[in-house]
């Protein structure tokens, strides 16, 4: 844990609407235990997904979804960026540099500006296969973003069987590669 609080890195923690979404108050927990203070953001269809109130008791931090108002305090500066559970249109929107939601926008941002980010996908098999979504993960690559797809990370579920990979959902092992990749790279 950080000595002081000028130390502690700010992670944010981005949701999409997908099955592991309601858990990812372990994620936080997870961080916090290792130094981070986390910031939560939420694409507006993951709102109805997860437990605003208590992330944001558990954070000390508003749950963010949408631009804040003027006046309104700004997040702090992220360090390093987790997007978990990562959907199929999540994916390809910010692969393609679109930004037509809050989310998109501060991430796009954030790799623009060189800030580590992992993503951590929760997709079907039939999305996984499409052309698509091949290219969105080989340009986010490119980009120096690390996708945990694939045998050695984290593998497509059958369609319409989610459910039994939420329980295995790796929240650990993705604070674990953002933690080693935020140590060893340096923010523009």
């Amino acid at each position: 844990m950080p000595d002081s609080v000028s130390e502690q890195k700010t992670l944010y923690v981005v949701v999409c609407a997908a099955g592991p979404a309601s858990d990812v108050g372990t994620l936080v927990d997870l961080a916090q235990e290792q130094g981070w203070t986390v910031q939560v953001m939420a694409t507006p269809s993951a709102v109805s997904f997860i437990d605003v109130e208590a992330l944001e008791k558990q954070t000390g931090r508003p749950v963010r979804s949408q631009h804040r108002a003027p006046g309104d305090p700004r997040s702090p500066k992220a360090d390093a960026i987790i997007i978990a559970p990562a959907t199929f249109n999540t994916i390809n929107k910010l692969a393609n540099g679109i930004a037509d939601n809050y989310v998109l926008d501060v991430v796009n941002e954030a790799i623009g500006l060189g800030v580590p980010t992992v993503i951590l996908p929760f997709v079907n098999s039939a999305y996984a296969s499409r052309t698509p979504f091949h290219m969105s993960v080989e340009k986010l690559r490119s980009e120096q973003i690390t996708v945990l797809l694939g045998p050695d990370t984290f593998e497509p579920h059958e369609v319409g069987d989610g459910s039994n990979k939420t329980k295995v959902f790796p929240w650990k092992e993705t604070l674990i590669k953002i933690q080693h990749k935020a140590q060893n790279t340096k923010v523009h």
